[in-house]
């Protein structure tokens, strides 16, 4: 019986031992390899942690940060992928919630580590490549874990202006990646092109799919996406076979042309997700590469990456919007209305999820975590858990799932989700900025801030350069003698919307 990803790992790395599992630009590693890798920065770990710690890893883009990653859980442990490229003020708040005692970072990411209020343990990924194995205590370490252990936690936008840090457990990820892997038709034989970031939600797939398929992955260098003729004859050098890619990713080497000079001759599966496709863009890969199976997922992290998909069988058109499909297995989707009913049949209400692919909460916030996940109000007989999404749906006739956007003010940005609140608490710690607003144009996927005070755009823009993701920073700032008001008070946002004309 499997009771955690180890399960997976160790069945894989003996059943493909020579194999590559992961590629980057300079190095592979094996199954085999990999495995030992696992073991090494496990056992150091072991040495240094109890079982059951939060491992705070800060690692770049190469083959060894996933090898951090289960090293961590082989340690017992649990990991907290951090992106070094981020602003030191939003680094030290992902410390402060995971509040770990121990932070693995490659060299090349070390001065920043130094540099961050942390008082705990700095260990340098390449210190303890080559630790001897004790296979005692990792053994020992393995049988603490459980299906509902925590594997990771990833950090989102916080309404508060504190990042949420979502804890998956193995249980959560696995029952995700089995259904994925059963919608793409998932074997040894493909190999995924890595576009996501390694510490965000998405690289999960490229990650975990070829630990529990025997698969290989290859690591995309990030200035490729910049140049998509280089980026299509890598995949084919590489013979890429899948790509799970953000929409954001897809849509770039349609728009840029990359097509009228090659086309990536092995791709079979294509799944996009993180926010609306451009039908117009996928129009285009379709035109050329019309044999491939196209995907549409959505999901929150809260939710294991996906919870609903769409297999595109239709040829789509500029104006076509597609449907976010059906649940995968082991999930399950309410539509409810603002009084937690059910929606008659075909009208919009918020998307819920249930199933054990649940998150178990946010990191040490017990208050967020009892408001998001809440009692299913249909279920009057047994406990069962429900994750409120804040996007509306509603259910088309033949049974997909209908997008309709967002319910608050939370919003998908360039494959991000990002909370407006957090702009705007982020804004009013500007010296100058006396009141202010955030609002997304999402036709024009602009980020707009309108604000009161005698700041200046410059001193806006830098502030959120040095504390916040890029991601974040507005486009847009319009400095108003005074925000719009209805007459109960809250801010007149239809007119602020005027000024996207």
């Amino acid at each position: 019986m499997e009771t955690s990803v180890l399960n997976r790992l160790d069945s894989t790395a003996s059943r493909f031992a020579g194999k590559v599992i992961f590629r980057d630009s300079e190095s592979e590693l094996t199954f085999a390899q990999f495995d030992a890798l696992t073991k090494s920065i496990g056992t150091a770990l072991a040495e240094r942690l109890p079982a059951g710690s939060p491992v705070a890893v800060m690692s770049g883009r190469h083959v060894t940060t996933p090898a951090c990653f289960l090293g961590a859980v082989r340690a017992g442990c649990f990991y907290a992928p951090m992106d070094g490229d981020m602003p030191k003020a939003r680094l030290n708040q992902i410390l402060g919630v995971i509040k770990t005692k121990l932070m693995l970072v490659d060299r090349a990411h070390l001065e920043i580590a130094q540099s961050l209020d942390f008082d705990g343990e700095t260990v340098v990924m390449e210190d303890i490549l080559e630790t001897p194995v004790n296979e005692e205590l990792i053994s020992s370490r393995a049988a603490t874990l459980t299906l509902t252990s925590p594997l990771y936690v990833i950090f989102t936008s916080g309404s508060t202006g504190v990042p949420k840090g979502v804890i998956t457990s193995h249980q959560s990820l696995m029952c995700y990646i089995d259904s994925v892997a059963k919608v793409l038709s998932v074997d040894s034989d493909d190999v995924f092109g890595n576009q996501s970031p390694l510490d965000y939600i998405a690289a999960v797939r490229d990650i975990y799919l070829p630990i529990t398929f025997g698969a290989s992955t290859y690591i995309i260098p990030k200035n490729e996406f910049a140049v998509p003729t280089m980026l299509f004859d890598t995949l084919n050098r590489e013979k890429i076979t899948a790509l799970c890619w953000s929409v954001a990713g897809v849509e770039l080497p349609a728009k840029l042309g990359a097509f009228d000079l090659s086309k990536p001759e092995y791709l079979k599966k294509l799944c996009f997700s993180g926010s609306v496709m451009p039908c117009k863009y996928l129009k285009i890969w379709q035109e050329h590469l019309p044999d491939v199976l196209y995907v549409n997922q959505y999901g929150p992290t809260e939710a294991t990456a996906s919870c609903t998909y769409y297999t595109v069988t239709e040829k789509v058109d500029d104006d076509t919007v597609l449907p976010i499909g059906k649940p995968y297995d082991n999930y399950r989707i309410l539509l409810l209305s603002e009084e937690n009913e059910a929606v008659p049949e075909g009208e919009i209400g918020e998307i819920c999820v249930s199933g054990p692919i649940l998150a178990l909460g946010y990191y040490g916030n017990h208050e967020q975590t009892e408001k998001s996940f809440m009692q299913n109000p249909l279920n009057d007989n047994y406990r069962e858990l429900i994750y409120k999404t804040g996007d509306l749906g509603s259910l088309a006739p033949d049974g997909n799932l209908l997008f309709h956007g967002r319910k608050d003010r939370q919003i998908k940005h360039l494959g991000h989700r990002i909370e407006l609140g957090e702009i705007e608490e982020t804004s009013r710690k500007v010296r100058g900025v006396n009141d202010c607003c955030s609002l997304y144009n999402k036709e024009k996927a602009t980020l707009y801030l309108f604000y009161t005070g005698e700041a200046t755009s410059k001193d806006i823009v830098l502030y959120f350069r040095q504390n916040m993701p890029a991601f974040m920073v507005p486009r847009k700032l319009i400095n108003l003698e005074a925000l719009p008001t209805l007459p109960n008070g809250k801010i007149d946002m239809q007119t602020l919307k005027s000024y996207f004309k």
